[in-house]
């Protein structure tokens, strides 16, 4: 534990809960290591439970690795196949693919269990990253006898960085 503490190279998160552990073996009070590590007395008490629980390697995150993947290896192949070919190829009744079909396609043939859709079509230009624009008329001696300009929106000095 030592070792974890004195090294400093590594988890933030491993040293924090090795110094918490450690100050809690040399007889400090569970407040008190709360106050000189910034941290409430519930999680000091977390750690230090965890760490009578498991030992050592509950000094260590476990992180996950977020979103599960979608597709496997092989289903991905088979997607990319059917989405370069023809529909007229796989003998349907139409020429080109949509947005769709492929994917009523890929759980006809079996291919894949089930493709989301989302629950509303969405524009080029929509969604959550979409800058708006709007229309502002301006009297500028540049751009003439007030003729509306685009403005962006975000594009402000001093706008928020979430806009």
């Amino acid at each position: 534990m030592l070792r974890i503490i004195r090294r400093g190279t590594g988890s933030v998160v491993t040293w924090r809960r090795a110094q918490t552990v450690l100050l809690s073996a040399q007889g400090m009070p569970v407040a008190r290591i709360a106050e000189v590590s910034f941290t409430s007395a519930d999680r000091v008490g977390d750690v230090i439970h965890n760490f009578n629980t498991d030992g050592f390697d509950s000094l260590y995150p476990k992180y996950s690795g977020g979103r599960p993947k979608t597709f496997t290896l092989p289903e991905r192949y088979e997607i990319k196949k059917i989405a370069k070919s023809k529909p007229t190829k796989h003998e349907l009744p139409f020429s080109t693919w949509s947005l769709t079909k492929p994917a009523d396609f890929l759980v006809a043939e079996g291919v894949v269990d089930d493709i989301k859709k989302s629950s509303s079509p969405t524009r080029a230009g929509s969604g959550p990253n979409a800058q708006a624009s709007t229309r502002t008329p301006t009297a500028s001696p540049a751009d003439g006898a007030g003729r509306p300009t685009t403005a962006t929106a975000g594009s402000g000095i001093c706008s928020p960085p979430w806009t």
